[in-house]
């Protein structure tokens, strides 16, 4: 069952790119469809990635499925909060 976290954000990969260890799983990505319903081309139509509360990268809104980044040091915590500027939102109203 896919599983929704409670915090994603949608940055542009070359802004991911950016982290000096990016290394993308690309046998994760999924090709996104096109106009008429066909499989795209992988790379060329994709713009954008999700960072997802846990830290990893994904190519869509569930979190742990279809990751493409999941190395998640100290270093690249700090580059999603000081560079990215995310940080995950608390919902919990008490």
């Amino acid at each position: 069952m896919k599983k929704m976290g409670k915090y994603c954000k949608a940055y542009e990969i070359e802004k991911l790119m950016a982290f000096p260890s990016w290394a993308e799983n690309v046998k994760d990505v999924k090709a996104p469809a096109s106009e008429n319903g066909e499989a795209a081309d992988e790379q060329a139509s994709r713009d954008f990635y999700y960072l997802q509360e846990n830290y990893t990268a994904t190519d869509g809104i569930f979190l742990d499925e279809n990751v493409v980044f999941d190395a998640v040091t100290p270093e690249w915590v700090d580059f999603c909060r000081d560079t990215l500027k995310f940080e995950v939102l608390n919902y919990d109203t008490k």
